[in-house]
């Protein structure tokens, strides 16, 4: 992890740490499980951990975050120029919630839809292979 991500974890609530370490990790297992997605880059972008397809540039940059002003959930981000939400949002509008076309949201203290999410995020990582 770069000393800059690393730094960015590091700063989370004792309690929200363990649950975005899970989180960075699934997109990481979904990574290395589909097919058509290569190295990820992790970095910071707008100021939350970020991971994006090197080569080949297959998908769309998801973000992670836990922002203060909203303490009880965690996020995860794709950019709103993209269809992804609104697909989702078909697929898991009774499983997931949403925060307009950008975001899924998580409670911080229920265990992460992993089923949805590695779907979801395999979508995001393969969003140019297969618009």
């Amino acid at each position: 992890m770069e000393q800059i991500v690393q730094h960015k974890f590091d700063s989370y609530p004792g309690h929200i740490k363990p649950k975005m370490r899970e989180l960075r990790a699934l997109i990481y297992d979904v990574a290395k499980t589909t097919e058509g997605v290569g190295e990820l880059e992790e970095t910071l972008k707008w100021g939350e951990p970020s991971y994006l397809t090197k080569k080949p540039k297959s998908g769309t940059t998801i973000r992670i975050d836990w922002k203060e002003r909203s303490p009880d959930q965690i996020g995860m981000y794709v950019s709103c120029n993209t269809s992804l939400v609104e697909n989702y949002r078909r697929m898991f509008r009774n499983e997931l919630e949403f925060e307009g076309n950008r975001a899924i949201v998580f409670p911080a203290d229920e265990p992460l839809p992993k089923t949805e999410l590695m779907i979801c995020i395999k979508m995001a990582l393969r969003y140019h292979l297969d618009k």
